[in-house]
């Protein structure tokens, strides 16, 4: 009888442990909706058109992988891999590709990291956040230069920037 009451007691202590491990076992993120992150890319991609530049646009999550590209129809070849580079190396350096490049010139210390399979370190790639959290990066090719990039980029943020409060 006694067993039997040692080993309800120990399964309830058990029973009541177990969800806190697990729930310590789980992260939680916030993360953009593919309708966000497309209309973050029509946004960038408009603000472009308005400049008369063609180009690809693309939306990566928190974790480099792609959710949207857009290409303009007279944008180059290279642009979509080129977009799709720089939104990647934004997020997973965190930060954004025009500060990669200030930081990475040959001779520098993190001159490295523009040897890595996959950076692409040229100005058009901005990281996404909201509420102090990465959600998720942009990158822009196509324009004259990575500043024309990088603002179109940003305009794609701003006019999503209402929808990441929270």
């Amino acid at each position: 009888m006694n067993f039997r009451r040692l080993s309800i007691a120990t399964a309830l202590l058990i029973g009541s442990i177990c969800p806190l491990r697990a729930e310590e076992g789980l992260v939680a993120y916030k993360s953009l909706s593919p309708e966000l992150a497309l209309d973050l890319a029509r946004a960038a991609l408009d603000s472009c058109r308005t400049r008369g530049y063609q180009v690809a646009v693309a939306v990566v999550d928190r974790f480099g992988v792609t959710q949207v590209m857009l290409r303009d129809r007279f944008a180059g070849p290279h642009t979509p891999s080129t977009a799709t580079g720089k939104a990647w190396t934004a997020a997973t350096f965190k930060t954004s590709t025009t500060e990669l490049n200030a930081i990475s010139q040959p001779g520098m210390m993190q001159a490295g990291i523009r040897d890595l399979p996959g950076t692409v370190i040229i100005g058009g790639g901005l990281i996404v956040d909201a509420g102090g959290s990465l959600v998720g990066a942009v990158g822009v090719s196509g324009a004259p230069g990575g500043d024309a990039d990088e603002t179109c980029a940003r305009a794609g943020i701003d006019a999503i920037r209402d929808k990441l409060e929270f």
